[in-house]
């Protein structure tokens, strides 16, 4: 059947099993918009306020459901106002597809109006990207797009596409999606080699990431944790991947993470890394890391091996791959001696914050989240020390359920991503943790969701101070506040409430407590402002370029 550029693309989209699309119409993408008009009983279209929302929607909704996130802009810059979603999603390794429109190829190069050369911008944050310029490459070009984003290591693929090519005429012929499973060699003499250093380990410790999560081998790495008994410690990226109330779950470890996660890693005498890249907020002193212990490596990105770290046994592989190939090679161990070392480091070295019942303590405003909600409950977060704090306590037990921006750490990732999972996620509860400096950058956000009737309940740590900045400016700057000190007037309760939320303020736990269940009985979005003292720290923390032996208590 004979179909325009735009129609191609909508067939394909649902080919390709995408029911939601994120994005803002300009002019070169009128023709796209008009395909999504005649075929809304097909995909739905949610406009966002910004494209960089748009971008973190698809993000979000990648994260809370492990399938490929799809965003549309128009050329110039809805183009470039994706770019620190699209930089976002490519640090964390999230599936997307990013569509943008362009000027019609007779005015390519020619400095047209709205016209940038999108696919040499996002060449370094993108696994991929193409250039249709012609409308029988684009069905193709857009399956490939799809295959590459989930193919291996998962990230964003951008495809830009010409007006005339959304308006020129082609046959599309419908084809089965392109399998992505992809086959890793691991022999018999490898999973041997690395389950006999496992097994012949008196002090393991695992340390894994996002890979994990991605992977679906949650219930691998558990089995694999109990046969030998090895305690586990997780980036931020995995938070879920293992209950918060599993006993080999040593919790968050790096910058921020328990100081007897940390002390484990130190003391190791074999880590075994799974899905994760040893950067620099876990790795903070690569010289200095795991320095006594054996390290094994499995990635499924050879590029990470021996990148940040210097590895001794690398395995080439996705997580859920290594941990059931290697289980039978893995023998029946305790360790009771090393798990009670860890205990010891646990009652002791372990911080632990001041309650109080008269003023707002950010551990208690995590608290009172996972007390009042479901444990299905998503967090969503932008980034500064709310976010800490969320990774901290917030004690997810399932994958999927702790979204934010861990490579890049950008700040107004929050309300895109959490419009993203509740859109994917309808029921499910949605919380948006933010800093008052944070939820400054996209706020406009709120009208989507207002105007989607999305249950999205916001909680602002409002400190009003750049917290982590000023946390770094008090500790190395011996206090000089450089532009951290924000001072801003903004009434909370009062912009929720103009743009048709509601919106509550609270300077107690008993307030707040009150202000989440009234919240979760709205029924749409709620904006809830919880006064925090702007001296309130994240700790424990390792200095850049520091190691376990330099951690900050208090």
């Amino acid at each position: 059947m004979q179909r325009n550029g735009s129609e191609i693309l909508i067939d394909v989209l649902v080919e390709q099993g995408v029911d939601t699309i994120f994005g803002y119409p300009g002019g070169s993408v009128l023709n796209i918009y008009d395909a999504l008009y005649k075929n809304s009983d097909r995909i739905r279209h949610i406009i966002t306020a910004h494209e960089q929302g748009a971008a973190h929607a698809a993000d979000g909704y990648a994260r809370a459901t492990g399938k490929t996130g799809v965003c549309l802009a128009t050329s110039g810059p809805g183009a470039t106002n994706l770019v620190t979603g699209i930089a976002t999603a490519y640090m964390d390794s999230i599936p997307m597809v990013a569509i943008t429109g362009n000027v019609g190829t007779p005015l390519i190069g020619k400095d047209s109006f709205q016209e940038v050369y999108i696919a040499g911008i996002t060449m370094p944050i993108t696994k991929h990207n193409f250039v249709v310029r012609r409308v029988e490459e684009l069905a193709d070009v857009l399956r490939d797009a799809f295959r590459i984003a989930n193919t291996g290591r998962p990230g964003p693929v951008l495809v830009d596409i010409p007006k005339d090519v959304t308006a020129a005429m082609y046959e599309y012929t419908p084809k089965p999606v392109a399998n992505t499973t992809q086959e890793y060699d691991l022999s018999a003499e490898t999973l041997e080699e690395v389950a006999a250093i496992i097994n012949r380990a008196e002090r393991p410790v695992i340390y894994f990431g996002g890979g994990v999560q991605t992977a679906g081998a949650s219930e691998a790495l558990l089995a694999f944790m109990q046969k030998a008994q090895i305690p586990a410690s997780s980036t931020m990226m995995a938070l879920g991947v293992l209950r918060a109330d599993e006993p080999l779950n040593l919790g968050l470890i790096g910058m921020h993470g328990l100081v007897s996660a940390d002390r484990a890693v130190d003391e190791a005498d074999v880590l075994i890394t799974i899905g994760a890249r040893f950067s620099d907020r876990v790795a903070t002193n690569p010289s200095r890391f795991a320095t006594r212990a054996k390290i094994i490596h499995v990635d499924i990105d050879a590029a990470e091996i021996n990148k940040n770290i210097a590895i001794d046994y690398p395995v080439v592989s996705d997580a859920k791959t290594f941990l059931e190939g290697i289980l039978p090679y893995l023998k029946k161990t305790e360790h009771p001696q090393w798990m009670r070392q860890i205990e010891v480091w646990r009652s002791r070295l372990d911080y632990r914050p001041h309650d109080s019942e008269t003023s707002l303590k950010p551990h208690r405003i995590m608290d009172i989240i996972v007390k009042t909600t479901d444990e299905n409950t998503i967090i969503a977060t932008d980034v500064g020390q709310h976010q800490m704090w969320a990774a901290q306590y917030c004690k997810r037990n399932h994958p999927h359920l702790f979204v934010s921006s861990g490579g890049l750490g950008t700040m107004g990732f929050g309300y895109g991503a959490a419009i993203g999972a509740q859109i994917a996620c309808p029921d499910q509860h949605v919380i948006h943790v933010t800093g008052d400096g944070s939820f400054h950058m996209n706020l406009n956000e709120l009208c989507t969701s207002v105007t989607y009737h999305l249950p999205i309940i916001t909680v602002i740590m409002n400190n009003q101070v750049l917290g982590m900045v000023r946390q770094w400016q008090t500790i190395f700057y011996s206090k000089r506040y450089s532009s951290t000190t924000l001072e801003r007037k903004t009434d909370y309760v009062k912009l929720a409430e103009a743009f048709g939320a509601t919106g509550l303020r609270c300077t107690t736990p008993a307030e707040f407590e009150e202000a989440m269940r009234h919240a979760l009985t709205v029924g749409g979005p709620v904006v809830i402002e919880c006064e925090i003292d702007r001296d309130e720290r994240v700790l424990p923390m390792i200095p850049a370029g520091g190691s376990i032996e330099n951690v900050i208590t208090n």
